[in-house]
């Protein structure tokens, strides 16, 4: 994947090796936008972004990335329902065995990753149409319910963080059986603050699964990385708390290597 030049050097530089040394993918839909702002979140944590093609048939295709992103934006035009077509791509096969696996692959879906990941059944529950049926964009702030995944380790537990939240189809829902084992086993990763923008049920913004490998979330933590081209923080200073997301895998990823 070619590197996206930044406008203004605002960001400081990527962080060095060993960090470097952990490859992860991004996986390309048709319709994905958002492919390349996940790329670049890699490498300014610190990681080496792998270009996935979500057509690739080859046994090799996950091509041995330590870690694997789905990005956000329309796939397929999101037809039926969003990421019901995605899901049948032949790389999300690979992808839920891997996740599945004993080796338990980490798996981030953000916005149309995370619609994706319910279709596929590694996350429960199901994403419609916001409760006000119209698109939105703007900064959101979420608290971090559980820090103890592959996505979230690098933060505190209650801790408040501020990224960018722009979809359509954002409002989770699942039956009250579903969404009390979610609440009693701690797997509600974040959650809405201030107010609830789409009717997510229990103002829930992200889950993980049991294991902690796969987590997905509706907001765009690749958007609020770099300083000037992010959200603005409570304290008014421009928000880099997306970065905590790629650096948590990335500092697990090392930490299992050692």
């Amino acid at each position: 994947m070619s590197e996206t030049p930044l406008i203004a050097d605002l960001g400081g530089a990527p962080q060095e090796a060993p960090l470097s040394g952990a490859r992860i993918g991004v996986v390309t839909f048709p319709g994905t936008l958002d492919d390349r702002d996940a790329a670049r979140a890699i490498k300014l944590a610190g990681g080496t972004p792998v270009a996935l093609w979500h057509a690739d048939t080859d046994p090799a295709a996950l091509h041995g990335v330590d870690a694997v992103v789905l990005p956000g934006g329309f796939s397929y035009g999101d037809y039926l329902r969003a990421g019901a077509i995605a899901r049948f791509a032949p790389l999300m096969g690979k992808i839920v065995d891997a996740a599945n696996s004993d080796a338990k692959l980490p798996v981030l879906g953000i916005c149309n990753g995370f619609q994706i990941l319910t279709e596929a059944h590694l996350l429960p529950g199901s994403m419609i149409k916001n409760d006000h049926l119209k698109f939105i964009c703007r900064d959101q702030t979420l608290r971090v319910e559980n820090n103890r995944t592959a996505w979230t380790n690098q933060y505190e537990e209650g801790q408040e963080i501020t990224v960018v939240l722009k979809n359509q189809d954002g409002q989770y829902v699942a039956d009250e059986k579903t969404l009390d084992e979610l609440e009693g086993e701690g797997r509600v990763a974040f959650r809405y603050v201030g107010w609830n923008p789409n009717g997510s049920r229990r103002g829930i913004a992200g889950i993980t699964n049991a294991a902690g490998n796969v987590v997905g979330l509706m907001p765009h933590p690749e958007h609020a990385v770099e300083p000037g081209f992010a959200p603005l923080g409570a304290d008014g200073q421009y928000s880099t708390d997306g970065l905590g997301f790629f650096a948590s895998v990335l500092s697990q990823l090392v930490g299992e290597a050692k």
